[in-house]
């Protein structure tokens, strides 16, 4: 993606219409279920409302059936990873435009998650090419986590803080599963055509966005501060 074609990710969106879409699947994309897909753990077959793992060797996302879920959901040490489905929001994220620029993302959306195997966060944007990296200045990161405690913690390797710049410049922020991450990759994988991406990439994202928001439970913010607990419902 260039930096025209960045444009919308830098700036904040215009009001747009949020219809329903589909999501590519592409390398660290969750897919969507067919009647002929099995579990890639154990091969039985999976339904449409399939959970995942995350294999914390490759990072890879792997379609899973409720069994294989369950039997992984405990085991924080092991190699595999069961992906939570906790979705909440958080309209009243604390964060400026230069909090973001310090962060160094270029775009107006990114995610950001803790991996266990280098032992800290990680940033990453979509784009066409797939999830992009950002390096992320670690303390800047902690001092904006520091002015939100409300905000629940996300669960290392398997959930993540997805960041948008909203129509009026301000910033809300999704503790979404880490497979909501890639869904959103893939749509811009999908739909991005030439610079600008182009109406059905955006009516895309931003009917992404909309269905976080009915799928999820908004955080409450109060005035004022604390020490960040991390705790959630």
């Amino acid at each position: 993606m260039t930096g025209s074609g960045l444009r919308r990710f830098r700036e904040p969106p215009p009001p747009a219409p949020t219809p329903q879409t589909g999501v590519a699947a592409g390398p660290g994309t969750a897919q969507h279920a067919t009647e002929s897909t099995r579990c890639e753990l154990c091969s039985q077959p999976v339904g449409d409302d399939h959970g995942h793992v995350v294999d914390t060797d490759d990072r890879a996302l792997r379609c899973v059936c409720p069994g294989c879920h369950l039997l992984f959901a405990p085991a924080a040490q092991s190699r595999y990873r069961a992906v939570p489905r906790l979705y909440l929001h958080a309209p009243a994220f604390r964060m400026t435009a230069a909090d973001w620029d310090e962060l160094q993302i270029p775009v107006r959306t990114a995610f950001f998650f803790h991996n266990s195997a280098l032992g800290h966060a990680v940033a990453f944007y979509p784009s066409p090419a797939g999830a992009t990296e950002s390096l992320l200045p670690l303390q800047a990161w902690e001092r904006i986590l520091a002015a939100n405690p409300e905000l629940p913690e996300a669960e290392p390797d398997v959930e993540a803080l997805l960041i948008d710049r909203g129509a009026t410049g301000e910033f809300a922020c999704h503790l979404v599963p880490i497979s909501a991450c890639y869904e959103l990759v893939g749509l811009v994988r999908l739909h991005w055509k030439g610079f600008g991406g182009g109406e059905q990439a955006w009516a895309a994202i931003d009917g992404f966005f909309a269905g976080l928001l009915r799928r999820g439970q908004a955080v409450p913010y109060e005035p004022g501060g604390g020490d960040r607990e991390g705790g959630r419902a």
